[in-house]
């Protein structure tokens, strides 16, 4: 693990918590989603707002971030009032919901798994902004790229395997090969019967709005050049095929334009995630 001075969060993960504080400040009520935490977090420049990446041309990606964070919020205090009582987040980066929903946090164990770094510096961070770390509120620390075992990590930060929970994995899959994709759906599908279990996948390339491609094609060319390719696409009859082989008992499709109609129906600004683009897996165990 770095030390202290070294730590630093994914600079995915603040674009993530920055678009979402922009939504807040920018974009016109009703909001889909509200969440300024990650923007205190992250403490950036008072000219934050005119990063390249903040501009007008990413709005439909920021859509698409607002879209899945809402759906799977809505989700999870659908399965508290089910009586699931643990909720896990792969790859949690600069998530809030501990933070901003603390009276529907607290009827959960959260356990937030991400890298050692990236872990290390949000813990400072919480602490130093007068948040904290609450009681049922677990950071694990993962070393993915080494290899760590998550499962274990887990369970050994307080997961109980006997009961149900909901998991999910968003923003993470592109970067993963498919075998360690596959493997992920098989260690999921094995958890409590009624567990859920929320993935986002890049649908190919070739399957983009014409007018969205050019941004994912520079997306994909900077992660390349930053040392972590984009290498998994899944078309979505293909991702739900992996997920029934792997033993989920029942497999959905929600698609970006399912979540555009359900949150941003009826908006006159023209804030829309992008068709065909990063949708979700709904599996349940």
């Amino acid at each position: 693990m770095q030390d202290e001075h070294t730590a630093e969060p994914d600079s995915t993960a603040v674009r993530t918590a920055l678009w979402r504080a922009l939504h807040v400040q920018m974009d016109a009520p009703p909001h889909v989603f509200e969440d300024e935490v990650g923007l205190k977090l992250v403490a950036p420049d008072k000219d934050w707002r005119s990063r390249p990446d903040m501009s007008s041309f990413t709005k439909p990606f920021r859509a698409a971030i607002l879209a899945r964070a809402r759906f799977i919020e809505d989700l999870v205090e659908e399965q508290v009032s089910l009586g699931v009582g643990q909720y896990v987040l792969l790859g949690a980066g600069l998530d809030s919901f501990a933070q901003r929903k603390p009276e529907l946090a607290s009827q959960l164990r959260v356990f937030e798994l991400d890298q050692p770094e990236s872990q290390e510096w949000k813990r400072q961070r919480l602490l130093a902004t007068g948040f904290g770390v609450a009681d049922h509120l677990r950071l694990v620390p993962v070393d993915f790229e080494a290899g760590d075992g998550w499962l274990e990590r887990l369970v050994a930060s307080g997961f109980d395997a006997k009961r149900p929970a909901v998991v999910t994995s968003t923003g993470v899959s592109m970067y993963l090969s498919r075998d360690a994709i596959v493997a992920t759906l098989r260690q999921i599908a094995a958890f409590a019967s009624g567990s859920t279990f929320v993935m986002s996948f890049l649908c190919p390339i070739e399957m983009l709005d014409p007018e969205i491609r050019i941004g994912v094609e520079r997306a994909a060319e900077g992660a390349r050049a930053s040392g972590t390719p984009w290498i998994s696409f899944f078309k979505p009859d293909e991702i739900m095929a992996l997920a029934r082989e792997a033993g989920f008992k029942k497999v959905q499709h929600v698609s970006a334009a399912a979540m555009a109609e359900r949150y941003f129906s009826g908006r006159t600004d023209g804030l829309r995630p992008p068709n065909n683009s990063e949708e979700l897996l709904v599996a349940t165990a």
